[in-house]
């Protein structure tokens, strides 16, 4: 917008954004607390803003979330982000509705990769990020270290003058205190904070005179309502009840070199919505420098422009959301069990469901290329499509999902590509030497080695991301779960070759019925048992995994057969291993080629994609012969 417009000078817009568990969250609580949001007797669990069951039990943020807070007058809008790689697809549309970002970075580990995605995207928009240092009454704490890090990496990402030189808080988000010295300033409060948002981050500039003009940069879906876009007003102002027009715009080519105005529609703005905290409370006017919720068109979407009908040529460029890695296909659960649990087990019934997902899931895409029993379903990687599984399967649908699989690319000289992401591991000395030696079998190139103080080494690696599919659970093993990983996706580079993946088979079942303790006994020295007695197993289910690299057909629902016989050891417990549950996310990176996770609302299993013995040794057969004749 022309920048001699005037500013909303009582609002604030502000992003935060930082690695994943780095405490965006968890300063919001103490933010809401300082601004008194909720009455002093109130009991307020902790991480309100994780608002979903899954961000509850897995401790991240999934979706963005907006919330205002009131401090002298000033009227401040925060909008939480996701700090994991998969799902930063909601902080790049969502930086668009804001005028500068909070920038945590933890103490002790200091800036981290996607530390770097957030920051570049912010600089990018030409923001002056706010450096908060958190965390920094932790035990190892180094405050110092980690702000020289981040000024580093101010300055590896292009940052001007004006944004290197940024405002710099210390303190801690779960203990409710910021402060601007870490020797002078008392340590109770969030003022500091306050006061350091009212005074580096702009006001949004607001021309109340103009016609109305605003993008969406959040979508909502209700059953009721339909569509709900949100996003900033960039000028003017706007009714409840008063029309608009809609236009969608596109990308004209991959490159995103140019774009082009799609469609151009009338609109009311039937429901109008602001925030106060965390309520969305109804509104009868905004005006520029708000965020705003407007539902009333049918067919919202991610970067639309809404403008005022007197000016049907306005017209904003899409927002850019970064492409999908990894697809897997979601298939029609055709196991023998199915429809005992779930009650939606029809394509049909996924089609739509994925179809609502991909109304407010930005960087989701959904295919059908022609298959009867399913559809081809791309997202930023495992975590993000495990996620929307799960929350399928708690909806009560049933459903098979494939080994997840790269997006691959080729360039002008018909050079394949692969996606690269920057991978950083902080491990124990001691286990360094196996961490690397496993990377290197899956295409890793070590780039650097830090020394962390604390016996533990920081090693950054550049691999393709289908070297680290299945590899999270073999590192936890490796490093005895003293490890932690992280990565992000860095762009594509030239295909690395075959990658070593899993090299141990499947004990696979030849029968159906019920695991008995016998034969399990029988089976515990071939491998890692899946089920227990009792559980109920069916042919081509997989219920183990071989202590070999091939798979070993087994049939654990034998019985003891019953004689007359009567020796001294009839009455001798069986012992069994206690066996490996699969959850869904390890259950994804587990899988084989020709493996499939059968998902229902109350179990997990493994299962052959043909479940016929037979039928899977003629298509073995079959494909030895066209290798050989390939050869």
């Amino acid at each position: 917008m022309d920048s001699t417009f005037p500013r909303a000078e009582g609002i604030r817009n502000v992003a935060i954004v930082a690695h994943i568990d780095h405490g965006k969250t968890t300063l919001i609580d103490g933010i809401f607390r300082a601004a008194h949001v909720f009455r002093d007797n109130a009991r307020v669990s902790e991480r309100f803003m994780d608002s979903g069951d899954l961000e509850r039990e897995r401790g991240i943020t999934i979706r963005s979330k907006h919330c205002t807070v009131e401090w002298q007058n000033y009227r401040i809008n925060i909008v939480d982000t996701p700090g994991h790689a998969d799902f930063s697809g909601e902080v790049e549309r969502v930086l668009s509705m804001v005028d500068s970002v909070l920038l945590l970075v933890d103490a002790c580990e200091g800036p981290m990769p996607q530390t770097r995605y957030v920051l570049m995207r912010a600089l990018a928009l030409g923001y002056r990020p706010l450096v908060i240092v958190n965390k920094v009454d932790r035990p190892n704490a180094s405050p110092d270290d980690a702000l020289s890090r981040t000024f580093d990496l101010f300055l590896e990402l292009g940052a001007t003058d004006e944004q290197a030189d940024f405002p710099v808080l210390y303190g801690s988000g779960l203990h409710g205190w910021m402060v601007r010295d870490l020797d002078k300033d008392p340590r109770n409060g969030m003022d500091r904070l306050f006061e350091a948002i009212v005074e580096h981050v702009p006001a949004p500039r607001a021309d109340l005179s103009a016609p109305f003009l605003m993008q969406v940069s959040t979508l909502e879906w209700s059953d009721y309502i339909g569509r709900i876009g949100c996003g900033k007003i960039l000028q003017g102002s706007i009714r409840k009840g008063a029309d608009f027009l809609r236009s969608a715009v596109r990308w004209k080519d991959p490159k995103r070199t140019a774009w082009e105005k799609v469609s151009t529609s009338p609109e009311r703005c039937v429901h109008l919505w602001g925030t106060r905290g965390l309520e969305r409370v109804p509104l009868e006017e905004a005006s520029a420098g708000d965020i705003v919720w407007i539902a009333g068109s049918e067919e919202i979407g991610i970067g639309d422009t809404f403008a005022a009908p007197e000016t049907p040529e306005a017209c904003l460029p899409p927002l850019e959301i970064e492409e999908p890695t990894v697809s897997m296909f979601f298939l029609v659960n055709s196991g023998p069990f199915s429809g005992q649990e779930g009650k939606a087990v029809t394509l049909r019934q996924i089609r739509e469901r994925l179809e609502r997902e991909q109304k407010t899931n930005v960087a989701l895409r959904v295919e059908d290329l022609g298959r009867a029993d399913g559809l081809k379903v791309s997202g930023r990687g495992e975590l993000h499509l495990g996620i929307l599984i799960e929350e399928m399967r708690r909806e009560g649908l049933e459903l098979c999902v494939s080994r997840p699989e790269v997006i691959t690319r080729t360039d002008e000289e018909g050079n394949l590509l692969e996606p690269m992401e920057q991978l950083v591991v902080d491990v124990p000395e001691e286990y360094q030497g196996v961490v690397i030696e496993k990377l290197a079998r899956r295409k890793g190139e070590l780039t650097s080695v830090a020394i962390l103080g604390t016996g533990t080494l920081r090693l950054e690696f550049t691999i393709p991301t289908r070297g680290l599919i299945g590899y999270r659970n073999e590192f936890l093993t490796d490093t005895r779960g003293l490890g932690i990983m992280s990565s992000r996706v860095i762009g594509y580079d030239l295909w690395r070759g075959d990658v070593t993946g899993r090299t141990r088979g499947s004990l696979v079942s030849m029968d159906t019925g019920e695991a008995t303790s016998y034969q399990l006994e029988n089976l515990q020295p071939r491998g890692v048992l899946f089920v227990e007695p009792g559980d109920r197993i069916y042919e081509g289910m997989v219920v183990g995994e071989h202590s070999r690299g091939n798979d070993l057909p087994c049939n654990p629902t034998k019985r003891k057969a019953a004689t007359n016989i009567r020796s001294a050891t009839k009455e001798t417990t069986v012992v069994l291993n206690v066996p490996r549950k699969m959850s869904l996310d390890a259950a994804l990176e587990w899988i084989a080629d020709d493996e499939l996770v059968e998902i229902t609302p109350r179990s997990i299993r493994i299962r052959k994609a043909v479940l016929d013995a037979e039928t899977r040794k003629k298509i073995e057969r079959k494909r030895q012969q066209e290798e050989g004749r390939t050869a």
